[in-house]
């Protein structure tokens, strides 16, 4: 019943992590193309390490002798660190994406840019 559980889940994280691959492929600006790389991967890589972790915790529970109990915790520290890093880095790389110009495909609202006019307004006033 576990490797079921266990093979589930890898099934789950690969699609998730392939779709997020054919996202980069597809879609038409540095914005979607983020979304679909950060999204899809960070769901993917919860559902991969939450395998990972079901089998350590399954090697070490029927076989405490040898089993290493430290294997969860580390991949745990590693899913933490995903959830932080993934979604701090795409937005900082959208943010300046936006700041060095690039607009997006068929944007009907950019909220940004109405920022920045309204700033460089303000200031040759």
């Amino acid at each position: 019943m576990i490797t079921a559980i266990i093979y589930i889940m890898l099934a789950i994280g690969i699609f998730f992590n392939l779709l997020g691959s054919v996202g980069l492929l597809r879609f038409p600006d540095v914005y979607t193309r983020l979304h679909a790389g950060t999204k899809c991967t960070t769901f993917g890589s919860i559902f991969l390490t939450g395998a990972v972790i079901v089998y350590g915790l399954k090697e070490w529970y029927l076989h405490p002798e040898t089993g290493s109990s430290i294997l969860p915790i580390h991949v745990f520290i590693a899913l933490i660190a995903i959830l932080i890093t993934n979604p701090t880095g795409a937005h900082a790389i959208a943010r300046a994406a936006h700041k060095s110009g690039v607009l997006p495909v068929n944007a009907v609202v950019d909220d940004l840019q109405d920022e920045r006019k309204k700033k460089t307004k303000e200031e040759k006033k």
